[in-house]
This record gives C-alpha cells, structure tokens and sequence, in this order.
C-alpha cells in the first residue's frame, strides 16, 4: 500500500507530512499514478468520466500519494476529476490531484480551476524543449522557450497554486537551455 511502508517488513510507518517539494522521510518513496491521463493515450481506451472517478476513488483506497487527474483543457471528464480530493480517511491521508497542462495562461487557468478545490492541487504546467520541437512545433528559441517557462511558473503561482511539479516534454532529444 503506498503510503505505509515498513523499515524492517514487521510493523507499518505512516506517510510522512505532505510538503510540496519536499519528502522530509528520506526512505518514503511518494506514488504518484497517472492512469487518469495516460490511461487513455492507448486507441480505443477512452474512459467516461463516471470510469475515471471510480478509478480515482480505487486509486485512493489504495493510498496514492498524487492522482494526475488528466489534462482539462483537452476534456470536460479531466476538468471533473479532482472530485476525490477532498475526502480524508481517518488518518488524514488525502491524495494531492495534480493537473497537467501547457505553458499557456488559458491552459494553466483552466487546469488550476479543475483543481483548485482539492485539499491539496498540483499543476503540471509543461512546455516543448527538444531542438526539433522548439523549432518547428513552437518556432522558438531556447531563449524564447526559457523565459515562456519561467513567466508561467510565475503565472501559475500568482493564481495562487503553491505546488507546481514543471514538466517538459521530448526531454529525452532536449540540449542544454540556457
């Protein structure tokens, strides 16, 4: 079960105190499942938005630290499914529902509303930054791209979002930035 984990196999430990950026447990490895968005990336593998709740409730039960709970600028399900964090068990364990979107104020805007009634919101705001997509899917430059990045990082905590997780994408193709 993620969340409680056991030193020497005999007795559980309960999670450590949910700090954005922070694991104040050295040995606790924080879960976070992205069924919810990724799950559907596959054809044919589209979820309704009741499935989706289910699933994040089952996610839930099961103790995840963090439910990606999609991307919703892309669909009114995604927008929805930051229902689950709000409910604490008896040991105040709610999950963190993370949102991802792109480095866009329309995107981060409507991603922080989708989530930003959960005990504890997360955006994933994102951005292109290998060679090939900088240049021919955004037509940037690393510059351009560098200071997109940290203007909606600056955005996104001036609409009052604490935990932001930045994501980039084609990471694997990426050069130095900067």
């Amino acid at each position: 079960m993620a969340g409680k984990t056991s030193t020497d196999g005999t007795h559980p430990r309960s999670r450590p105190e949910y700090i954005p950026n922070h694991i104040p447990d050295p040995s606790y490895v924080r879960i976070l499942d992205t069924t919810l968005r990724d799950g559907e990336q596959s054809p044919g593998a589209a979820m309704t938005s009741d499935q989706k709740l289910g699933i994040a409730r089952q996610l839930v039960k099961l103790g995840v630290d963090i439910i990606d709970a999609g991307f919703p600028s892309a669909s009114q399900e995604d927008f929805n499914a930051q229902e689950v964090g709000n409910d604490c068990d008896a040991d105040g364990y709610v999950p963190v529902i993370a949102a991802l979107c792109r480095c866009n104020e329309k995107d981060i805007t409507t991603a922080w509303e989708a989530v930003r009634y959960a005990k504890k919101p997360r955006l994933i705001p994102f951005i292109a930054t290998s060679s090939i997509h900088m240049e021919y899917k955004l037509n940037k430059t690393k510059e351009e791209v560098l200071q997109i990045a940290i203007d909606m990082v600056k955005f996104t905590r001036s609409l009052g979002c604490d935990d932001i997780e930045f994501g980039v994408e084609d990471a694997a193709r990426m050069t130095a930035v900067g």
